[in-house]
């Protein structure tokens, strides 16, 4: 049987966006009478609600679907070091101010603290969803195609990229006009309008799926090369979309994003020195203890 790609943008912890996409993507295969192989492109958790049952999500569907893949994202990675090391209080501090709070409320319920202990056992009590990102795929090539989180380094063969380029890039990426080896296939970088780009290089899938509530796929057939596009609805469905296609020669000025995955520095936060970091989860202050004793 032959098989349909579908790349999914992130989810940033919106599970209910991701199990309507899910469905979708059973309802097209059996049309089509094509294997889906799904492609996660990373940020799974964060921000949104229900980091917990997203990575639930991605969990079965690779089960059901061996073929699928799950791309490592910056969000990803930072949840995977907070759980694994949590006395480490720059990385966990860092996770927090970005959205790492949502995902222990994920876990642990809305809480006003949150413990190193505590964050420590979800690699104990939830050992798949650390497997999981463990073991994620930073680049996966089909065809023309390079899936990957952020983006690549035009400048270096896709073959030697360094990981933190594939989690973290973006203008020199962006930027970048003219062909490359692969059209490379990410998110990360949130799209104003909340549309996909297509340019001669890149697909850009990240329509900031935690407060949009539009999450946004590409289904790549490898055979014929065709590419469709869906997004989720509000009312809670998938339709078609088409995507903005940018011809950067003489339209580069129009494309805008924006950047919302800007680590501030420990120096920078307002809690330092203390034991406990401030933040927010659904407009409550919670504390985070991140330092022992």
């Amino acid at each position: 049987m032959s098989s349909r790609f579908y790349a999914i943008g992130d989810v940033h912890g919106r599970s209910d966006l991701l199990a309507c996409m899910i469905q979708f993507v059973e309802n097209h295969a059996r049309i089509t009478g094509q294997e889906p192989r799904v492609i996660f492109l990373g940020d799974i958790v964060d921000r949104g609600p229900d980091s917990r049952g997203a990575i639930d999500i991605v969990l079965d569907t690779i089960d059901r679907w061996p073929n699928s893949r799950f791309i490592l994202g910056n969000h990803d990675e930072m949840f995977l070091k907070s759980v694994t090391d949590p006395s480490n209080t720059r990385v966990l501090q860092n996770w927090c101010y970005n959205g790492g709070a949502t995902t222990l409320a994920s876990y642990f319920g809305p809480h006003d603290e949150f413990f190193p202990d505590e964050v420590a056992s979800i690699g104990r009590e939830f050992p798949r969803h650390i497997e999981l990102i463990k073991n994620a795929s930073i680049i996966e090539t089909v065809g023309r195609y390079a899936f990957v989180h952020a983006g690549i380094d035009p400048k270096t063969s896709l073959f030697e990229q360094k990981t933190k380029n594939c989690l973290w890039i973006r203008d020199e990426f962006l930027d970048h006009i003219g062909p490359l080896s692969h059209t490379i296939v990410h998110g990360h970088t949130i799209i104003e309008g909340s549309r996909p780009i297509v340019t001669e290089n890149r697909i850009s899938l990240d329509t900031g799926a935690y407060h949009t509530g539009i999450l946004s796929m590409a289904a790549i057939d490898p055979h014929t090369d065709s590419v469709e596009f869906f997004s989720t609805t509000q009312g809670g469905g998938v339709r078609a979309i088409e995507p903005m296609r940018i011809h950067r020669e003489f339209e580069d000025k129009f494309l805008s994003v924006v950047d919302t995955d800007c680590i501030p520095q420990v120096s920078d936060a307002p809690s330092l020195g203390f034991d406990f970091l401030l933040t927010t989860v659904g407009g409550r202050e919670v504390r985070v203890k991140v330092k022992n004793g």
